[in-house]
């Protein structure tokens, strides 16, 4: 096909938005790499030690986002979302790249992983807050939904590449060369973020765009003013706390008792294999509905979505047979992007320019932050409730956090801003004003 046929082809934020394809192919390479990582480090740390040392260095790569991503907003905020990613990019680059030489040269011992997992999760803290406020300055407002919806099916599709990749590279080579691989990606992301420039946002501090009014605000004030822009949206209040439930019930369940039930009442690792394919594959899906949905009320539909992620503990725990439980985590892979996609796009386009990492921090704080108290609850809680029971229970939590959301009136209200009235330009009260109308209501 003429190369002309293919740039006709694809999306127009890929067409028109020179800085956005940087952002777009640098993470696109980068998240295959960030699949394939989990796959190796498992076999590294199992060829070292034990499951107990495996879960260890998984912990050491989770707790940073509890300790750092709020300070990763604020900072971000600062001194430049494009500066925080290229120096996490930086930093994770050389850390997978003394891991794989450990790794190679047989040196390597499970608390330098743990240790280089820190490292590495503190990186990746800093990093996700700053990217959800750098790709509203890639595109137009108009295009920012595509541009969601097109970085997060790089996620998904990487969800079901990688993993395969990863086992490829470990079986051919090591999980040493893996590890190089992921390295290497992080190399390309920095270099694609070192060749951005971006356009001046409305009350941009400099002429890049790359610096924000917060400059200039010290860190703790930083912090309260992103708390403020919380507390004052109920939908986002109520969603943070939906959010939250989601990811310290649901999802823990779903990796932590999913395969232990595969393995007693299914075909084993076959059938848990066939499970996570269909839901990889739902959530490919769901983000192509994403990049094309004409979507007025992204929060309402979003809340939506979270209701039907959260049943996918009770999925699993339905005992419908393998066949009957992936046909309906597909469903519920759909629903987790929707979801995801919509909650991003929702903050870029409610939340004022020069605070939206902070506020994203808060979400990552409060998901990622708080996924391994999850984890840790979830085995001894299904020891003295049983596989089934436990699932069933963990979903129905997780019902309760998004149901109370979606029960919200500002979720059923809030519209889309204009298209050609970005959020950045309409102004925000200061923390104590008075306002006739709740900060984030006026879009409702």
């Amino acid at each position: 096909m003429p190369s002309g046929a293919v740039q006709r082809r694809l999306p127009a934020s890929l067409r028109e938005h020179g800085t956005f394809r940087l952002l777009f192919w640098g993470q696109a390479l980068s998240v295959v790499g960030d699949r394939i990582t989990p796959v190796a480090i498992a076999f590294a740390v199992l060829g070292l030690g034990s499951a107990s040392d495996l879960g260890l260095v998984l912990a050491a790569g989770g707790i940073p986002f509890a300790l750092f991503a709020l300070a990763g907003g604020v900072w971000a905020d600062r001194v430049g979302r494009r500066r925080v990613m290229l120096a996490s990019d930086v930093v994770r680059a050389l850390s997978q790249g003394v891991t794989a030489a450990l790794l190679l040269t047989g040196n390597a011992e499970v608390w330098m992983l743990a240790v280089l997992a820190f490292v590495y999760g503190t990186a990746a803290a800093v990093f996700m807050p700053a990217l959800m406020g750098l790709i509203p300055q890639t595109v137009s407002h108009a295009r920012l939904q595509e541009a969601n919806g097109l970085l997060a099916l790089t996620r998904s599709t990487a969800s079901v590449a990688g993993p395969a990749l990863a086992g490829v590279l470990v079986v051919s080579a090591g999980s040493g060369e893996a590890i190089a691989v992921d390295a290497a990606t992080f190399v390309v992301s920095a270099l694609c973020l070192a060749r951005m420039r971006l356009g001046a946002e409305p009350g941009a501090a400099s002429p890049g765009g790359d610096a924000v009014p917060a400059g200039h605000e010290p860190f703790l004030a930083g912090l309260r003013r992103g708390w403020y822009e919380v507390r004052s949206r109920r939908w986002l209040t109520w969603g943070l706390f939906a959010m939250s439930t989601y990811h310290v019930f649901v999802l823990p369940s779903v990796f932590v008792l999913g395969p232990a039930l595969a393995a007693k009442q299914l075909d084993g690792a076959s059938s848990w294999a066939a499970i996570v394919a269909a839901f990889g594959i739902g959530g490919v899906l769901g983000n192509v509905l994403a990049l094309r949905l004409p979507l007025r009320r992204p929060v309402f539909t979003a809340a939506l979505a979270l209701v039907g992620a959260s049943t996918q503990a009770a999925i699993i725990g339905c005992g419908l047979g393998t066949v009957g439980i992936a046909a309906l985590e597909l469903l519920a892979g759909i629903s987790v992007a929707l979801f995801f996609t919509l909650w991003d796009l929702s903050i870029q386009e409610q939340i004022p320019a020069h605070a939206v990492s902070r506020v994203s921090a808060y979400d990552f704080s409060v998901s990622m932050g708080l996924m391994p108290l999850g984890m840790a609850m979830a085995g001894p809680i299904a020891d003295a409730l049983g596989l089934q029971a436990t699932l069933l229970g963990m979903s129905a939590v997780g019902l309760a956090g998004a149901l109370a959301w979606l029960a919200q009136p500002s979720v059923r209200r809030l519209r889309r801003p204009p298209a050609t009235a970005p959020p950045s330009v309409v102004p925000t009260p200061a923390p104590g004003s008075a306002s006739p109308v709740a900060a984030g209501e006026r879009h409702a």
